[in-house]
C-alpha cells in the first residue's frame, strides 16, 4: 500500500528503448536501458533531487513519470493510481496536475505565440479558463508570482523579446498554470547565466511554499541538490546506486560513485583542501551493452573481483598500459596477446587468436598490479581452445540495493548481493 503522503510511488521503472541493428545486423535489435527497474517514492512537500552525468536516464525518468515517455515495466502509483496502465484519454484529466519545467526555454516556447497565449494555453486546454479576459487575468497573476513584474510589460510580447532568465520564468509560469500538485523541473537552470541561477531557484522554492507542489528536482549539479533537496538519488547507467536523505549522502556518502561526483565539486572549505580524490577513471559506458554485474566497476577506483569484471575490461586495461609503457615493452606484450583487434569479448570471457596460454598466463601474472583494481584477480581460468587462449572470468553478480546508514546503496563494498530478475531492490531508507 502506498502511504498516505507519498504523491509518486515508483516501483521496479524500466524505459528501454528499441534501436535497430544497422544494415548488415540481419533483423537483430538490441535495446538500450535508459531506466532500468528503479524503486523509489517522492512524498508530498519535498523537492527529491535526480543527480548523475549526462547519459545516466535522469531525464528519461523524470518524462516517464509524467507519461511523456512509455515505461517498458513497472509502475508509478500517483496518489495510488498507475499511470503506466492509463490511455491518453484518461490520462489526460491528470495532466493538470502534472507539469514540467524543461531546461531549455528557447526550445520549449513556441515563437509564434504571445506570452499570454503560450501560459495561457494550457488553462484553454484543461477548460479552467471560459474567456480571454479570464485567460489574461489568470497569466497576469502567475506572471507577477513568477517575479515578471509588472505583467502589463510582458503579456502581449514574444519569447524573443525577452532575457534567458525571463524565458525560463516564462517557462515555470506556463508549467504552473494549472495549478499542479507534481512538477518535474529538468535541469531548470543549466542553460542560464551563473548570475542568474540562484534567483530562480530561490523562486521555485519559494513557488513550492506558496502553493503547494512537490518536486522532481533533475540536475547533473550535486552542489546546488544540497542546497535544494530533501532527498536525492545518484543514477549510474540507468540505475539508481544510492538514495536517502539529501544531508547524509553529501556529509556521508556510500557509494564510490556518489563519492566521485563530490570529489568533482569545487569546495571553498581550506579544511578539505588535502581531501583524497578517487575520481573515476574513463567516461560512461554505452548503454547499448551495459558491463557486466556492477556497471560502474570499469571506473570504479575501489573494484574488486566480484563486482563483474569481463573480456572487454582485460582488452581496455591493455591498451591503457600500453599508452604509459616503453616501445619495447609495449611489442614484447604484444606479442604475448596477439592482436587485440582479432580478439572477441563477451561478458565472461576473451578469445585471443593464436595466443600462447602460458605465456597469456605468465604476462597477467606479472601485470596485474598495473591493471585496473582487481581486474586480474577476478580472471578464474586462462585455456588453451582450438589454437586460441581463453581467458575465463568469473560471474559477478549485478548488486541489488541494500539499507546503509540510513539511504539505499546498491555496491558490493557492503555486502555482495544479486539482483533479483534484473530488477531493482532495497527498500526504502528508515531514516530522513
Amino acid at each position: 500500500m502506498t502511504q498516505p503522503d507519498v504523491v509518486m510511488d515508483v516501483r521496479n521503472l524500466s524505459t528501454w528503448f528499441e534501436q535497430s541493428g544497422g544494415l548488415f545486423s540481419r533483423g537483430q535489435h538490441q535495446s538500450v536501458k535508459a531506466v532500468d527497474g528503479v524503486t523509489f517514492d517522492i512524498r508530498k512537500g519535498e523537492i527529491f533531487g535526480l543527480v548523475g552525468e549526462s547519459g545516466s536516464g535522469k531525464t528519461t525518468l523524470g518524462r516517464t513519470l509524467l507519461g511523456l515517455v512509455p515505461a517498458t515495466a513497472g509502475q508509478v502509483l500517483y496518489k495510488g493510481q498507475d499511470l503506466t496502465t492509463l490511455s491518453e484519454k484518461a490520462y489526460r484529466p491528470l495532466r493538470r496536475h502534472l507539469a514540467m519545467i524543461f531546461q531549455d526555454p528557447n526550445a520549449s516556447l513556441n515563437p509564434a505565440m504571445t506570452v499570454v497565449q503560450g501560459v495561457g494555453h494550457p488553462l484553454r486546454i484543461h477548460g479552467l479558463a471560459s474567456s480571454r479576459a479570464e485567460v489574461r487575468a489568470s497569466v497576469a497573476e502567475m506572471l507577477e508570482r513568477c517575479g515578471l513584474a509588472p505583467a502589463t510589460n510582458y503579456l502581449d510580447v514574444y519569447p524573443e523579446d525577452l532575457s534567458g532568465g525571463q524565458k525560463q520564468r516564462l517557462v515555470i509560469a506556463r508549467a504552473l498554470i494549472t495549478r499542479p500538485e507534481f512538477v518535474v523541473a529538468d535541469e531548470p537552470v543549466a542553460a542560464l547565466d551563473m548570475s542568474v541561477r540562484a534567483k530562480v531557484l530561490e523562486l521555485m522554492m519559494d513557488l513550492k511554499d506558496d502553493l503547494g507542489l512537490t518536486y522532481l528536482y533533475i540536475t547533473h549539479d550535486l552542489s546546488s541538490g544540497r542546497f535544494v533537496c530533501d532527498r536525492m538519488a545518484i543514477m549510474y547507467l540507468g540505475q539508481m546506486v544510492e538514495w536517502g536523505d539529501a544531508a547524509l549522502i553529501y556529509d556521508d556518502p556510500h557509494h564510490p560513485y556518489t563519492d566521485a561526483l563530490l570529489d568533482a565539486v569545487p569546495l571553498p572549505d581550506p579544511s578539505r583542501r588535502d581531501r583524497q580524490k578517487r575520481l573515476p577513471s574513463g567516461e560512461i559506458p554505452d548503454a547499448l551493452s551495459p558491463p557486466r554485474g556492477c556497471s560502474f566497476h570499469p571506473r570504479c577506483p575501489v573494484a574488486r573481483p566480484d563486482c563483474g569484471w569481463g573480456g572487454r575490461d582485460l582488452i581496455d586495461a591493455l591498451e591503457h598500459r600500453w599508452t604509459r609503457v616503453d616501445a619495447d615493452t609495449f611489442e614484447r606484450e604484444l606479442d604475448m596477446v596477439g592482436d587485440l583487434a582479432g580478439a572477441s569479448a563477451d561478458a565472461a570471457t576473451l578469445r585471443l587468436p593464436g595466443a600462447d596460454a602460458e605465456q597469456v598466463r605468465s604476462l597477467l601474472t606479472t601485470i596485474g598490479s598495473t591493471l585496473s583494481p582487481s581486474l586480474v584477480d577476478a580472471v578464474v581460468a586462462v585455456e588453451p581452445d582450438r589454437g586460441d587462449t581463453v581467458v575465463v572470468f568469473g560471474f559477478g553478480p549485478e548488486p541489488v540495493g541494500q539499507d546503509v546508514a540510513g539511504r539505499v546503496v546498491a555496491c558490493h563494498i557492503h555486502g555482495v548481493t544479486r539482483r533479483p530478475d534484473g530488477k531493482h531492490g532495497g527498500r526504502v531508507p528508515t531514516q530522513g
